[in-house]
C-alpha cells in the first residue's frame, strides 16, 4: 500500500468518526475500553517503575452505572497477581479481582506476547 493510500484510508476513518452521533461515539468508546481475549496483561506504574502486574486476564470491562447505564471512570477484571513481577503465573500466585481508575492511575494493558 502506498503512503498516499494509507493516508486516504486514515483520513476517511477520521471523517467517519467525526460524523458519528454522540451515542455512536459512546458505543465506540465502550468497545475500545472493553477487551475480551485470552491472555491480557495489566501493568500499574509508579513513575517509570512497574509496581503491580496482573496476568492471564480474559476480560477487562468498563464499569457501568446501575441506574443510568453510563460508563464509570474505572475498569475491572480478574487476573493472576504477579507478586514477584517475573511475568509467570507461579503456583503460589492467585487469581484476584482488581479495579483500575481513570483518574491518576498510570497503567498499561496489552495482550501478552507469550
Amino acid at each position: 500500500m502506498t503512503r498516499i493510500a494509507a493516508l486516504l484510508i486514515a483520513l476517511g476513518a477520521a471523517l467517519a468518526a467525526a460524523s458519528c452521533t454522540q451515542e455512536q461515539q459512546n458505543k465506540i468508546s465502550r468497545n475500545i475500553q472493553n477487551w475480551t481475549g485470552t491472555n491480557g496483561v495489566l501493568e500499574v506504574y509508579a513513575g517509570d517503575k512497574v509496581v503491580r502486574r496482573f496476568l492471564k486476564i480474559d476480560k477487562l470491562s468498563t464499569a457501568m452505572g446501575t441506574d443510568d447505564n453510563k460508563p464509570r471512570p474505572y475498569r475491572f477484571g480478574y487476573g493472576v497477581l504477579d507478586e514477584n513481577l517475573n511475568f509467570v503465573a507461579d503456583p503460589d500466585e492467585k487469581k484476584v479481582y482488581f479495579e483500575i481508575s481513570d483518574y491518576g492511575s498510570n497503567y498499561l494493558f496489552f495482550e501478552s506476547p507469550r
